[in-house]
């Protein structure tokens, strides 16, 4: 069992109810592709992307915080965890994000998961000029067979956060697309 697979089998233990998350990252990668690089089985974490409002209703409709506050506190001796949650507004995103979302077929009783779309995952992987990332980007573009124009419309649509710092690494990734090809004109 992957290190995602234990951190989000342990959480659907630990709630009370049912939660539908968003994954993106290496564990979304992991889980939400049919041939995934080995690599991508050694992340520590799990990463999720919340649509506005979603934490409070979470904080409404169950236990959801206080289990991820046990999970976090039970693995970090094996330096496992979920702790990077994101609002949409905070990561780069389609404006029609939600409904392009895919399942992931990991079945749990109350933990019903997905993850972001094809498109949203490059995007997501726009937000950090890091070789990892750009290695994932280039990974995300290949397993989902997105053509050159196809990166570019998403890149051109993409919501992108106020921030200057993810503005300047979007900008930053976008020129290393352009030199390599897997844009057409972003």
């Amino acid at each position: 069992m992957t290190n995602a697979e234990r951190i989000l089998r342990r959480l659907d233990d630990l709630l009370s109810g049912p939660v539908h998350l968003t994954l993106y990252g290496r564990a979304a990668m992991l889980l939400g592709f049919p041939k995934p690089k080995p690599e991508f089985a050694r992340s520590m974490d799990v990463d999720v992307v919340l649509w506005l409002g979603q934490a409070e209703e979470l904080e409404r409709s169950g236990n959801f915080w206080s289990a991820l506050d046990l999970l976090n506190r039970e693995f970090e001796p094996q330096g496992l965890y979920i702790s990077h949650l994101f609002e949409e507004t905070q990561v780069i995103l389609l404006p029609d994000w939600r409904d392009r979302r895919v399942a992931i077929p990991l079945a749990c009783p109350r933990l019903s998961l997905s993850r972001l779309s094809d498109g949203d995952m490059m995007l997501s992987k726009l937000m950090r000029y890091d070789p990892i990332d750009l290695e994932d980007l280039v990974f995300i573009i290949t397993a989902a067979g997105l053509s050159p124009v196809q990166v570019s419309q998403a890149v051109r649509h993409a919501r992108i956060p106020e921030s200057a710092e993810i503005r300047e690494q979007f900008e930053l990734c976008k020129r290393w697309m352009i030199s390599r090809g897997l844009c057409a004109d972003c």
